[in-house]
């Protein structure tokens, strides 16, 4: 019995379950045949088998004459050692599944996901900002070529691989992705981290242009003279990794305490924070749509990347606009669930 227990192990998974079935149902028919007075039917003679290799035995059936009993003693021993096995199949196909996607081997299926490419501490906390954040349900997919994935989260996908592949892009589904955020490599000379990023970013154009779709990319750029050389690569959005710092801590030596007022700002950890809403249809002006806000505890600040706004209290909205306030997450989710 254990010799054809080992051998089953070993047998494929997708014959071992039809030889199982085909078992299962077999030994329904025989114990009907056997006991037709305690199994009527094969339904239940099979609903016997079934809580019998589950071990559950409810107790509702069981065979009363001899041969009855001594196929059920053979169905304790070699029906239960098959469940077994298949149980264990489905444990180990868990285990490996696992352990692929710790790895990076499995291809990524789902869509409007936020896709990075390039792991780092500053990456890591950009993660952690967008998991924590409850009104972002997207996934995050990474590229890197990290022998496992760096991060453990439900909806956290790690492929690891050559970000310039187009195979290892398309593993990312990079076509259906919500944006393409490429960031610089770290301990490397600005031309060096630049060049990296900028041959990222040729990659996914002509990932784009390949299948005439449109890929919204975002780069970190280290030398702020570089921009014109990712212009060229269809960049849509460039952050300079290093022009933050000097800015904030000029502020700062001038203004005591306004580096924690940015601080705020950037991050969901503290009371107020910047959100984006959309007009509401009744806001003909910017005047009426601050008015409208500020009645709800929300400041109105900017129009996509326009400050100046508050200079124009009287010109009339635009279509397609993106406005910005400052508040609460309170009075945000109010803004969003509440007519204005």
């Amino acid at each position: 019995m254990f010799e054809l227990m080992k051998r089953a192990v070993k047998i494929n998974t997708a014959k071992l379950l039809i030889f199982t079935a085909i078992f299962y149902v077999l030994s329904a028919f025989i114990i009907h045949y056997l006991e037709p007075e305690e199994f009527p039917t094969p339904f239940i003679g099979f609903w016997w088998v079934m809580t019998t290799v589950t071990t559950i035995g409810y107790g509702d059936y069981a065979p009363r004459t001899v041969p009855g009993m001594l196929y059920g003693m053979f169905l304790y021993l070699f029906g239960i050692g098959l469940i077994g096995v298949i149980l264990g199949k489905i444990v180990d196909a868990y285990s490996y599944f696992r352990r692929m996607k710790m790895r990076g081997k499995l291809d990524y299926k789902g869509n409007n996901h936020f896709l990075l490419i390039g792991w780092s501490k500053s990456v890591q906390k950009t993660v952690e900002e967008i998991l924590a954040n409850k009104d972002i349900e997207n996934d995050v997919v990474l590229i890197d070529h990290l022998k496992e994935s760096p991060f453990v989260h439900e909806r956290f996908h790690y492929i690891r691989g050559n970000p310039t592949d187009m195979d290892i892009l398309q593993k990312a589904n990079i076509g259906k992705a919500n944006s393409v955020s490429v960031f610089a490599s770290e301990n490397e000379d600005e031309v060096t981290t630049d060049g990296k990023t900028l041959l990222v970013a040729l990659a996914i154009e002509e990932y784009a242009e390949a299948r005439n779709i449109e890929i919204y990319t975002i780069a970190e750029i280290v030398h702020e003279a570089h921009i014109r050389m990712f212009q060229y690569a269809k960049v849509d959005e460039f952050v300079l990794s290093t022009e933050s710092f000097p800015h904030l801590m000029t502020k700062a030596l001038l203004h005591h305490g306004s580096s924690r007022l940015f601080m705020n700002l950037i991050s969901h950890a503290h009371g107020e924070h910047m959100w984006e809403i959309n007009p509401d249809p009744s806001w003909k002006t910017y005047e009426d749509a601050f008015e409208s806000l500020r009645r709800q505890g929300a400041n109105l600040i900017a129009d996509g990347n326009d400050l100046s706004i508050i200079r124009r209290m009287h010109d009339a909205i635009p279509p397609g606009s993106r406005l910005y306030v400052i508040c609460d997450e309170e009075t945000y989710r109010k803004l969003k669930l509440t007519p204005l």
